[in-house]
């Protein structure tokens, strides 16, 4: 197993809980998301359990990159950003599995066992939430840059941190506009919050 998660005290936690078991081991920890795929490389794992909002490079977009790199690691997301959008991003990116950060030990542990095994594991309430919310215009793309953008990010930071060209980006923030009808970009990040697309 891999686990990414950037606070300390609860990787470590997580680490000790998961090598308690006989049949699981931890091969890797990282504490950002561009050291996702290279440590997947190197070790190998059958399951990632990825965190959503990590540094440098988010959970889902590390998710995706490991899904082509990597196909044969399963990835279960464990975040506590239980937003419908975030649900459908990671089910769009490759995840097997979507928990919460609180779920219980004994559920975690049996989750990863299942999606070690090739079987979906989604929180019943994150699921239930995203079949109440009516779906996003916004590509995952239109979305990421949305998010960073809504987080303090100027387009040149957005452009580094996904891979982009300036001009790309802008372009993803007009189309969002656009789609949300929007007069600016602090009233698309509005509209899509209160949506529940961000």
């Amino acid at each position: 197993m891999l686990i990414a998660e950037d606070t300390g005290i609860l990787r470590e936690t997580l680490s000790a809980l998961l090598r308690l078991q006989d049949d699981l081991d931890v091969v890797a920890e990282v504490s950002s998301g561009d050291r996702i795929v290279p440590a997947a490389l190197q070790h190998h794992p059958d399951v990632a359990v990825v965190d959503i909002d990590l540094p440098r490079v988010d959970g889902i977009t590390a998710t995706a990159e490991l899904g082509h790199r990597v196909p044969a690691c399963a990835v279960l997301i464990l975040t506590g950003l239980a937003r419908p959008s975030n649900l459908r991003a990671a089910l769009d990116a490759g995840a097997k599995g979507f928990l919460l950060k609180d779920t219980p030990a004994a559920d975690l542990i049996a989750a990863i066992r299942r999606v070690a095994a090739g079987e979906p594991v989604i929180d019943p309430a994150s699921a239930a939430a995203a079949l109440r919310q009516r779906p996003t215009p916004l590509t995952p793309r239109e979305t990421a840059v949305l998010q960073r953008y809504a987080a303090g990010a100027e387009p040149r930071e957005i452009a580094a941190e996904l891979f982009l060209s300036y001009g790309t980006v802008r372009n993803y923030l007009a189309s969002a506009m656009a789609k949300l009808a929007a007069r600016n970009r602090v009233d698309a990040i509005r509209i899509a919050t209160e949506a529940g697309w961000l």
